[in-house]
């Protein structure tokens, strides 16, 4: 299950950087999950009252806040792939339960 999420974030990831032709190298997913974990503080900010709401609602935040979520672990498991890593196992040692494969 991992690793067929994994394929499909790298899928869609590969299919949006050829069709706007992004370079994909290995700074570019490191820097891309960094950039997704701004995007997620600062939702986070604006749900807890730290930041201004800019005229949201708590169900505009809300999505906002699950759909910069979905981007982090998106580009954590493209980070893992680029790079070779096996999350079932670094899971498994790390958080002592074995994840779906």
């Amino acid at each position: 299950m991992l690793k067929d999420l994994m394929m499909q974030f790298e899928t869609a990831s590969a299919t949006y950087a050829a069709d706007h032709s992004l370079e994909r190298d290995d700074d570019w997913f490191v820097l891309k999950l960094q950039e997704e974990m701004g995007e997620l503080i600062q939702i986070w900010n604006r749900v807890t009252g730290r930041g201004r709401r800019k005229g949201m609602t708590d169900t505009e935040m809300a999505t906002a806040l699950a759909d910069e979520t979905a981007d982090v672990l998106g580009h954590v498991l493209l980070f893992a792939h680029r790079n070779g890593l096996d999350l079932a196992a670094a899971v498994e040692r790390k958080w002592l339960f074995r994840p779906q494969e």
